[in-house]
């Protein structure tokens, strides 16, 4: 009897597994539905508390979500302004600039190559040299058909963010389903989840923002060209966890290697725009987002991995909020509360 039990275990087990590896293979090779589903979740979970307290004041659902609709739009409308402003600064940059950027920029890749011992065989022009090894001009439409999916997908997601709250986003329904067989379980993680990824969005909003605001004063400070496409590039950046900031410190401070010739001023720079991501990151986002989003840092790694590994870019957006959700569902169940519990970067 005791063998047949641990045999069906066994089954069961293995069969579980399989069932998450498929899961995983459907999530990559459909991605180009579920990235824009998972986005127009968390659209829809922003965006419940207005429809919630619209429904509340008896405004029918078709102004309700007109209303959602017009916020969307008014935030497009102005990101769109934001790109425009900062591609404008690119466009109308002096072509000495260029000249200066290209001289530095030779230098600093001829000191590497003599730091490492490369040697290059002949007289070509150094940036040239390596543009070429990149083939950057090939890839050229690669870039132009990521800016085409960036946009469709964009649209995609407010599609189906719109469509979610129509249909009231009814998923505690699934969970009661699939999860917890039990109403009032399912309603109160629920809410739950709905107030902590609401929170999460917001929070990571105003903290990039901050970031980007930071980030454009240090370059009008110190005479840094392009102080407003760096602030938008801060921004979306600093939605990437953890990888993010240190993009943006480093790419920024090389850029600032260029125009800033005094290396006191260039460390003074790159330690403030390092303070910027540390005051906005590291202190005030942990704040504001309380012990809910406490994850150890292997939990938070491991989870950057396999949905960057899954999704690209969009899976590293996504993955902090997706490994929330899981866990607050984990809390919930007796039997998988411990691996909530390790998760936690709580001690």
């Amino acid at each position: 009897m005791n063998s047949s039990f641990r045999n069906l275990n066994r089954t069961n087990n293995l069969l579980t597994v399989m069932v998450i590896v498929l899961v995983f293979y459907l999530l990559k090779t459909l991605s180009f539905i579920f990235i824009p589903l998972t986005f127009g979740m968390f659209v829809a979970l922003l965006f419940l508390p207005v429809m919630r307290w619209l429904s509340s004041k008896k405004f029918p659902k078709w102004l309700s979500i007109g209303v959602v609709i017009g916020i969307i739009a008014v935030v497009l409308k102005l990101f769109g302004e934001l790109i425009k402003l900062s591609s404008r600064e690119i466009i109308n940059a002096d072509s000495d600039f260029f000249q200066q950027a290209e001289l530095k920029l030779t230098t600093l890749i001829g000191n590497v190559e003599g730091f490492i011992g490369i040697e290059r065989i002949g007289n070509e022009n150094v940036l040239l040299h390596y543009i070429s090894q990149a083939n950057l001009f090939k890839n050229f439409g690669n870039t132009l058909d990521f800016v085409g999916d960036t946009l469709t997908m964009i649209l995609m997601t407010v599609f189906f963010g719109v469509l979610l709250l129509m249909d009231s986003f009814n998923f505690e329904k699934l969970l009661t389903k699939a999860v917890f067989k039990s109403k009032l379980m399912s309603v109160r993680t629920f809410l739950k989840i709905e107030k902590d990824i609401a929170r999460f969005l917001i929070v990571k909003f105003l903290v990039s923002f901050g970031t980007g605001v930071g980030f454009t004063l240090a370059c009008y400070a110190f005479d840094v060209s392009f102080p407003i496409f760096w602030g938008v590039f801060a921004f979306l950046i600093n939605f990437v966890q953890m990888v993010g900031s240190v993009i943006s410190v480093v790419l920024l401070s090389v850029f600032a290697f260029v125009e800033i010739d005094s290396y006191t001023v260039l460390l003074v720079f790159s330690l403030i725009i390092t303070g910027v991501q540390v005051l906005f990151g590291a202190v005030l986002e942990p704040i504001f987002m309380g012990k809910t989003f406490s994850l150890n840092v292997v939990t938070v790694l491991v989870m950057l991995m396999l949905w960057g590994f899954i999704w690209g870019v969009p899976g590293l957006i996504m993955a902090i909020p997706i490994t929330v959700i899981l866990k607050i569902i984990l809390e919930q169940i007796p039997s998988t509360s411990i691996i909530a519990e390790m998760m936690s970067g709580e001690s």
